[in-house]
């Protein structure tokens, strides 16, 4: 995609063809700034602290550190180090274990004179795989905009939550995929974009990548999403998912669930985009097993955003005696769920209709998320 009309990813290796860039998220949309990832040890900080988040781009970050990682030191005593290491970052997006283990599973019986070229060559694929799964599913997500362009005769609004944008994946993105499609397929359509509270990251991110396409879009703070369907004002609730269960649950973040819930209640498909990895095929009950990364407090009491006289800065928006909570991410039921959108097509939110499109996973035959 393209920002002020340069085309980039999220993440690519430099002309030195061993540093890794990525764009530094956490300075968006005030300040573009590229990070060099040199080390093993600044890729689990990259993850860590967000300076890129997203469930596909934290695989393919997870897959990039560990080839930075062989950079280093090719050993079995690293390999092993590096997994750890990256493992430990957050807890939530299945696809940092998926893009660890592809990566492990591939070097560990490699000589390890061979470790370091397979290591950036399977790091590359994995984010070239990640474009085309995207760009598929997109194409499927297109059918279903479509068809309620074709329904309505006019456009198409959009409810998103969070950034399921191609800055939280290599490029297209999950949920603005099927977007960026109907845009560029002449569709009309308009986007709402809630803040998502505590980070914003639908302010500081989706609606910056969404102005740079040109996509027609509204900023809402995330309590008037309701409001909005009660008032036949959103057409189809779109987001993305950092971990699917086997039979359809979705983890997003924190506040997709009260979406999910007041388009149940006002009869507007809630639709889900993901690529295969993002499938936990060894958790059935997203509520009841899926670990919620516990964020720091400060990300609720206090908020960053630009000066009027343009610089930036960081304000306290609670009682300085005020304790806080920051769960980041929440679990929206399979029942409330009106169809997964994937590379393969669009899966009834089930057991059922994931082992349909993916067979070969729902058999046992992939337990680390299906490619």
């Amino acid at each position: 995609m393209n920002i002020n009309g340069t085309p980039y990813r999220t993440i690519w290796t430099a002309a030195d063809g061993r540093t890794v860039q990525i764009i530094d998220q956490t300075r968006l949309p005030h300040d573009l700034v590229i990070v060099d990832l040199t080390g093993l040890t600044e890729a689990a900080r990259a993850i860590k602290d967000m300076l890129i988040r997203g469930a596909p781009l934290i695989g393919a970050t997870a897959a990039y550190g560990m080839a930075l990682a062989m950079a280093e030191d090719t050993s079995d005593r690293h390999l092993d180090t590096a997994a750890t290491t990256l493992l430990a970052t957050r807890p939530t997006a299945v696809n940092l274990r998926w893009g660890v283990e592809r990566l492990k599973a591939l070097l560990a019986p490699l000589p390890e004179a061979e470790r370091l070229e397979a290591a950036y060559a399977e790091a590359a694929r994995v984010a070239d795989e990640d474009v085309a799964m995207c760009a598929g599913l997109g194409e499927h997500g297109l059918k279903l905009i479509r068809a309620i362009h074709q329904r309505k005769g006019g456009p198409v609004n959009i409810l998103t939550h969070c950034n399921a944008g191609w800055l939280a994946t290599v490029d297209w993105g999950t949920a603005t995929a099927p977007i960026y499609k109907a845009f560029d397929a002449g569709i009309p359509i308009h986007v709402w974009v809630d803040e998502t509270r505590p980070r914003n990251q639908g302010f500081n991110l989706t609606a910056f990548e969404l102005g740079q396409h040109g996509v027609p879009h509204t900023c809402i703070v995330d309590n008037a999403g309701g409001h909005l369907m009660q008032h036949g004002q959103v057409d189809m609730v779109l987001v993305g998912t950092d971990r699917t269960t086997a039979r359809g649950d979705v983890c997003n973040k924190i506040g997709t669930y009260l979406k999910a819930l007041a388009a149940h209640d006002n009869g507007v498909p809630f639709y889900v985009a993901l690529p295969g990895p993002t499938i936990d095929w060894t958790v059935d009950d997203g509520v009841a097993e899926i670990p919620i990364e516990e964020r720091d407090p400060a990300e609720v009491t206090h908020i960053t955003g630009a000066l009027a006289e343009g610089p930036t800065a960081t304000v306290r928006l609670t009682p300085a005696m005020s304790p806080a909570a920051n769960p980041a991410f929440d679990v929206t039921p399979a029942r409330l769920v009106s169809g997964l959108i994937t590379e393969r097509g669009v899966a009834e939110a089930s057991r059922a209709g994931l082992a349909a499109l993916y067979p070969e996973a729902a058999h046992g035959e992939d337990k680390g998320g299906a490619a």
